[in-house]
């Protein structure tokens, strides 16, 4: 068995931990969960004061804390108003499906030109891989069972994880953009990070994780035989979903 997770860390007894996360991050850690499961609401206040006694920790690790999760974009700091869960408004949404176009789009047309409508096994590998994590969420058994039979789903599958049904649907998206070898627009997209999972959280009320899945099967599909268009079309639906139209 695999020193590693499913979703590629080290499992505990397994390898050497690594450094333990500072007092800063474990906050930021904690605050970023709460805001990218909903537990703390677009626009509500971030207070230091509070923060420190629920943590046990000064305030100025809660203050770094707080400028890590601004700097992400999952907290706006605004004079004499403090730092706020950021609001994911319409403008803010057009921005990031703005600029996650020009990265992707891109991105697929670079890789198509290099490999055609059919591209290796292994530059698809880790968007398969992230489909299969995925659907195991949901009980599936994977894209084909040993029988060579579509993957069934499980008889009552335990509720969904949706955080890190959110994670792996960011990582398949990261697996298209790696897919260009293109290491500047790469590295610009990983920096989307926490705010696409913001996006995330917002559009996940309009899918099931069976639905969430087969659109993205079809799109590892679409983008070989179809290129730009199909990363194109697929942000322009997911935004127009958040729209409602």
């Amino acid at each position: 068995m695999s020193p590693l997770d499913s979703g590629g860390r080290a499992r505990a007894g397994r390898e050497p931990a690594g450094p333990a996360p500072t007092a800063v991050e474990r906050v930021t850690d904690a605050l970023r969960a709460e805001i990218l499961s909903g537990a703390l609401a677009a626009d509500e206040p971030l207070r230091e004061e509070a923060a420190s006694e629920r943590y046990g920790v000064s305030r100025h690790t809660v203050r770094a804390a707080f400028q890590r999760l601004v700097a992400e974009r999952l907290a706006v700091a605004a004079p004499y108003r403090g730092v706020r869960v950021a609001s994911f408004d319409r403008e803010t949404i057009v921005a990031l499906q703005q600029l996650r176009a020009a990265l992707e789009v891109e991105a697929v047309r670079i890789a198509r030109d290099r490999y055609g409508s059919v591209w290796p096994d292994a530059v698809v590998a880790p968007a398969r891989a992230a489909l299969e994590r995925m659907a195991a969420l949901g009980g599936e058994a994977g894209f084909e069972t040993a029988a060579g039979r579509p993957p069934q789903p499980a008889a009552a599958p335990a509720e969904v994880d949706w955080l890190e049904a959110e994670r792996i649907h960011a990582d398949f998206h990261g697996a298209l953009v790696a897919a260009s070898r293109s290491p500047r627009i790469i590295e610009a997209h990983a920096a989307l990070g926490s705010e696409l999972l913001l996006f995330l959280l917002h559009v996940r009320p309009h899918y099931t994780l069976d639905t969430l899945v087969a659109e993205h099967r079809a799109l590892l599909d679409d983008v070989q035989t179809r290129g730009p268009d199909a990363i194109r079309e697929h942000l322009e639906h997911s935004t127009r979903l958040l729209f409602g139209g």
